[in-house]
């Protein structure tokens, strides 16, 4: 009988999966598992620019091959299709009209350089936006190509309880400012898409990599102006190369369909898995 746990897998169909992925899914996979809950996978692909649909067959492929199955998703269907972002853009528009109508979002004309310059921790994923167009009038039929941000309640500490990581704490208006919802470009900001489909897709449980700790307090945020709920949350420890750098799609030699090609079985990449932060046992093994 399912429990009621529900999970996701959340791909983005810009590049192979890697043996990090691989093993923040598994996390995923397992904990569901454990849960005897439901598994969805999510296609995250409102990146038109990187998007491929070899990469979208590829990552399903991989994950399958590697022994993780889902219930629900773009091949499975499920009662809160469609699965795929770019077919839910109506979602978020009309996310996107509550948060204008509640007075929580505002349009930013600043321009790549002015946001590079302003920008006050250029190490953080987004920086934190010192507000320069928070108080500028608001003409909606004016806007159309603008980016539009998220008004954070300055000085707000949000907190939550991670699975991995225990209690944690940021601070709205210093840990991060106020941020991206719309881009000018008509699409949604990965903020606003992942909270409107894990709120309408009954997601439960979070599970995803330690670099998303700080977007979560902003989800949360977000979450809250649209009257939505929460789910709980388990970050992954992040994997890293022999540099200490963490793996991206940049690092080909460990996707998963280059270790597949090479010869490498499930079990050899479970075991790397479940060696935390290391991937040299999966790499160096002789076939």
């Amino acid at each position: 009988m399912n429990s009621g746990y529900r999970g996701r897998l959340a791909p983005s169909p810009t590049g192979y999966l890697h043996l990090g992925h691989a093993r923040t899914f598994w996390i995923a996979y397992q904990r569901a598992r454990a849960a005897g809950g439901t598994l969805i996978l999510r296609d995250e692909d409102l990146d038109p620019e990187r998007s491929r649909p070899h990469f979208r067959q590829a990552m399903m492929e991989d994950l399958r091959w590697l022994g993780i199955d889902w219930q629900e998703g773009p091949d499975a269907g499920g009662p809160f299709a469609p699965y795929t972002q770019s077919q839910r853009h109506s979602l978020y528009r009309d996310a996107w009209n509550q948060l204008l109508a509640g007075g929580w979002i505002y349009p930013c004309r600043c321009s790549r350089k002015d946001l590079a310059q302003s920008m006050q921790a250029p190490h953080d994923d987004e920086g934190v936006y010192p507000g320069t167009c928070r108080a500028a009038a608001i003409d909606v039929d004016q806007e159309a190509h603008a980016n539009w941000r998220f008004r954070v309640p300055d000085g707000e500490a949000v907190e939550f309880y991670d699975g991995h990581f225990g209690r944690q704490r940021f601070v709205a208006g210093d840990d991060f400012g106020d941020f991206l919802v719309w881009r000018r470009d008509d699409l949604p900001s990965y903020q606003l898409a992942v909270v409107v489909d894990d709120a309408a897709m009954h997601i439960s449980e979070v599970v995803r990599g330690d670099d998303l700790l700080k977007s979560t307090a902003r989800q949360i945020l977000l979450a809250r102006a649209l009257d939505l709920p929460s789910p709980a949350w388990y970050h992954c420890d992040l994997m890293t190369d022999a540099a200490g750098q963490r793996l991206a799609k940049r690092h080909d030699a460990l996707s998963l369909r280059r270790l597949r090609e090479q010869g490498k079985q499930p079990a050899d990449l479970v075991a790397a898995i479940h060696t935390s932060g290391s991937f040299s046992s999966v790499c160096d093994r002789r076939q």
